[in-house]
């Protein structure tokens, strides 16, 4: 027997939207969209029609109806089964507990900073600063409304662990800094 492929990171949202209730897969992308996970998963609402498609091939999902309103097209509504419950489990233990690497692009631009002149990479860097700093303000200002609505912190404690990775990044790449431009670390 074949195995299902592992649930990717689009089917892992999707499933764990189902569990909340029944939904169409135009108002799972509203929803993910509104809670800004799209800064978490990739998404587009093709994308998510054909990742909800092929959950529904594995029997991880099922229609529960369609319906229409006005001349929209029709939406089909769907609820997550325990095929899929069971797959959402596995896959999530899987990724809390076996790190991957996931090859990030940042990791290989330092690797091979070399090739550009320290001054250059010194500015690059500062560039990189704003763009992070920019992502930490947003993050704090996010958990700040979750904070004021009274939304329990299990619901945004990625928030936390990001803001974490944000700050000892912008923590290393200022060291970087001041050890290129001190000398220190000669280029």
């Amino acid at each position: 027997m074949a195995t299902a492929a592992p649930l990717t990171p689009l089917g892992v949202a999707a499933l764990s939207l189902l569990v909340e209730g029944p939904m169409h897969p135009y108002e799972m992308y509203q929803l993910l969209m509104a809670r800004h996970e799209d800064r978490l998963v990739k998404v587009r609402p093709g994308t998510l029609y054909h990742a909800v498609g092929r959950l529904e091939g594995q029997g991880l999902v099922s229609a529960t109806g369609t319906d229409r309103e006005g001349n929209r097209p029709e939406r089909t509504t769907y609820e997550i089964s325990e095929a899929g419950r069971e797959a959402l489990t596995l896959r999530l233990q899987d990724m809390l507990a076996n790190p991957v690497n996931e090859y990030p692009s940042f990791p290989l631009a330092v690797s091979e900073a070399y090739n550009l002149p320290a001054g250059v990479v010194v500015e690059l860097l500062d560039r990189r600063l704003k763009g992070l700093e920019g992502q930490l303000e947003f993050l704090a200002a996010a958990e700040e409304r979750a904070r004021m609505k009274g939304v329990d912190r299990k619901y945004w404690i990625d928030m936390e662990y990001q803001q974490t990775l944000l700050r000892a990044e912008t923590g290393w790449i200022r060291s970087l800094q001041d050890q290129i431009g001190s000398g220190r670390l000669p280029w």
